[in-house]
């Protein structure tokens, strides 16, 4: 990945805009905010995968190795942040809610990138963004993976075919288990029991899918659901929003963006 452009001492910014994207596994010295515009990004590093649709962002602990894809054009912002002196920041990858202030923080911080003159403005927007950065998780949006060689082998292989239905005696039976050890297996190494890591897998894909264009009945057949009434009904249990609605833009309200405005501008002056 191209190196970020330093916007001020502890953050540089690096912006991304509708082409596919992917890089080699890396790392930065910084931790990293990456927010999704537009689009669908994956992140994967050793211990799981997690996906940031739009108006969501991926939180990296500084020297976090990972890889970045999306499987359609995306446009992303990501903000590299000189960590050193900031106390209680996750040490671990998590996605979290981009309020409206804080993606309105982030946009006006990658529209100063190239303009030096404006660094005073620039710390003042870092310094409200690092208040109004909040590290609640949002809803469940990684996968994680198995250490255990011969479980990691099965998982890739399952999360290659979705709309397979294979049953816990079967993975067992695959394994050379017992059902009971390959249960206790799966959730020591997953911390999910094996019904929940598989539909949480068939989520992400569909929001890679549905990212792409997919009508609901594709992606519904292609990851492993019946009818789109029954994929319609699980995404909206685990994201709150249908299919439909989940990857419409939530606009700022006008007392959110006049906040914004005035708080910009009493910063500026």
């Amino acid at each position: 990945m191209r190196s970020g452009i330093r916007i001020t001492e502890g953050v540089a910014v690096i912006a991304h805009d509708q082409h596919r994207f992917s890089s080699p596994r890396h790392s930065h010295r910084e931790a990293q905010l990456l927010y999704a515009v537009n689009g669908v990004v994956s992140l994967t590093t050793d211990s799981g995968t997690w996906v940031v649709p739009p108006s969501r962002a991926v939180w990296l602990p500084p020297n976090l190795e990972h890889a970045t894809a999306s499987h359609t054009n995306v446009q992303f912002r990501s903000l590299l942040i000189d960590t050193h002196g900031i106390p209680a920041l996750p040490n671990e990858c998590m996605v979290v809610e981009v309020t409206p202030l804080l993606r309105e923080l982030i946009l006006r911080l990658a529209s100063l990138v190239g303009m030096p003159e404006r660094r005073e403005i620039a710390e003042a927007v870092v310094r409200l963004l690092l208040l109004e950065l909040t590290f609640l998780p949002a809803q469940p949006l990684n996968l994680p993976l198995p250490k255990h060689a011969a479980l990691a082998e099965f998982c890739d292989r399952i999360r290659n075919d979705l709309g397979s239905d294979i049953s816990i005696e079967q993975a067992a039976h695959e394994l050379h288990m017992s059902r009971a050890t390959f249960m206790r297996l799966f959730q020591r190494e997953t911390g999910l029991s094996f019904g929940r890591w598989r539909q949480q897998a068939r989520m992400l894909r569909a929001l890679m899918l549905l990212a792409e264009g997919k009508t609901i009945l594709d992606v519904a057949l292609e990851c492993g659901y019946e009818s789109p009434s029954a994929f319609s009904a699980m995404f909206k249990r685990s994201l709150g929003r249908s299919p439909r609605d989940y990857f419409q833009p939530a606009e700022p309200s006008d007392t959110a963006r006049n906040a914004s405005e005035e708080r910009g501008l009493s910063l500026a002056g």
